[in-house]
């Protein structure tokens, strides 16, 4: 890569995603993530200062803005005079993602978003007496946020109450981690196919936050092409006669998508269209199956590329290996291993770590993201030991984004294949015990893959 070359690509990027970028003057926050061209080129120190700015400009904003989390850090004996250096930034309080689950219904749901905003909430206006969750939401998204959820096996939602400016950080950041790492590749003028919700039709965030897919490309088809309300989700992830009843509803729908991926396929191979296909690994996964069983193939070699994220869960008890899932895309779609990455994000964070095509590990954003790596008993561990994955995330500007996940990871301080500098996650990532599934993916999957493996 030189220099020039990638400034011009980048340059080209910005263009396209003028409405995500604020305007200046820019907060630490915003400087952490707009001003580096590359995220993964920026030097260790660098990197470091960067981060440090952001995380304690946003600990302070929300210590000071924000009466319950500014109740917590008290409780912990922590505030913003205690963050003079980076080495102080785990001393800053973390959030259980659990948190974010335990909510009421009805009015009493619009009052527990309320109370968990950093700064002014907006006016929202609620018709109904005993609104639904995404009546409440679309209350609030009319006024001006971007609330989304996410979920897990219980059927129990992570509702992240982001604003514009937040939601806009998070869409930019995932979009500029994978055209970075996929240089030179991204182009305006090539198709691609969402293998998500629509973003203008649901409230899932795996779907709503690849709406800037249709900036950064100019022509976008989209595999699930329907509302998915709360309610649908919470139905599929059970077990009753309900849940029965819609994954037998969806049937003929799902194969129909199926059958709509391989004719478009067909037909950007036949013109010779550069394509690129991002989503839920799992809807290529039935798509490559029903192409195995026609015994037909394709050839798009350099002209195809593949960014996954959100789960690697086909069936109940069964879960696919991503460099399986990347062997099949070559073979079945002639799309090059080191064109295929996975993306590793979630509902309630703004940073996206994506592999880099030559080893597959999970880097970074390390110019604004702070990764911690927590034993059992929530001390950070040091690299190259398993833990609970936490995180320092100063783009949430609308809520506190520090935050204990229930992943298990393993966090190397550098890429053992690649010369990018800072710290990388290893490819595979585990639930930690006693932790359920969760997650866009794991929902998607129960609404959708039962039947389309049916």
């Amino acid at each position: 890569m030189t220099e020039i070359a990638f400034r011009e690509y980048i340059g080209k990027f910005n263009k396209r995603m003028e409405k995500y970028i604020p305007g200046e003057p820019w907060s630490p926050a915003d400087e952490a993530l707009y001003k580096p061209e590359n995220l993964f080129e920026v030097p260790g120190k660098e990197a470091d200062e960067m981060r440090f700015r952001a995380i304690k400009y946003a600990f302070s904003r929300h210590y000071e803005k924000n009466p319950f989390y500014r109740n917590f850090c008290d409780e912990n004996g922590v505030s913003p005079q205690d963050i003079k250096g980076i080495e102080d930034l785990a001393k800053i309080p973390l959030i259980p993602d659990k948190f974010f689950k335990d909510y009421p219904s009805g009015n009493e749901f619009a009052a527990w978003l309320s109370g968990l905003v950093t700064g002014k909430t907006p006016d929202i206006s609620i018709g109904k007496k005993n609104p639904t969750y995404d009546e409440v939401i679309n209350a609030f998204n009319s006024a001006g946020m971007e609330i989304a959820y996410s979920s897990g096996t219980s059927g129990r939602h992570t509702f992240i109450p982001r604003d514009r400016k937040t939601f806009y950080a998070s869409e930019y950041a995932l979009a500029k981690t994978v055209i970075t790492m996929i240089y030179p590749f991204w182009q305006y003028d090539m198709d691609g196919y969402l293998m998500m919700p629509n973003p203008h039709k649901t409230n899932v965030y795996a779907g709503k936050v690849c709406s800037m897919y249709f900036d950064a490309i100019e022509n976008v088809e989209v595999a699930i092409d329907r509302d998915i309300p709360a309610d649908m989700i919470k139905e599929a992830m059970g077990t009753g006669i309900k849940s029965s009843m819609l994954k037998f509803a969806l049937k003929r729908g799902n194969k129909k998508m199926v059958n709509r991926m391989i004719k478009w396929l067909r037909e950007k191979e036949k013109e010779g269209r550069k394509i690129s296909m991002i989503g839920l690994p799992f809807i290529l996964h039935f798509v490559m199956k029903e192409l195995e069983e026609r015994g037909e193939t394709f050839d798009f070699g350099e002209n195809g590329a593949v960014a996954t994220g959100g789960g690697w869960k086909i069936y109940e008890n069964e879960r696919m290996s991503v460099e399986k899932f990347r062997k099949r895309v070559n073979e079945i779609l002639g799309i090059p291993e080191e064109n295929c990455l996975d993306v590793y994000g979630m509902v309630e964070g703004n940073g996206w770590m994506v592999q880099c095509p030559e080893g597959h590990y999970l880097h970074v954003p390390h110019s604004y993201f702070h990764p911690l790596i927590l034993n059992d008993e929530y001390e950070v561990v040091e690299y190259g030991e398993w833990g609970r994955f936490a995180f320092l995330d100063p783009l949430a500007e609308s809520y506190p984004g520090f935050i204990i996940s229930g992943d298990r990871v393993r966090m190397l301080e550098h890429c053992p294949v690649c010369d990018r500098p800072g710290p990388v996650l290893e490819p595979e990532i585990k639930r930690a015990h006693g932790e359920e599934m969760r997650g866009c993916a794991e929902e998607m999957r129960r609404v959708l893959s039962m039947d389309l493996g049916g």
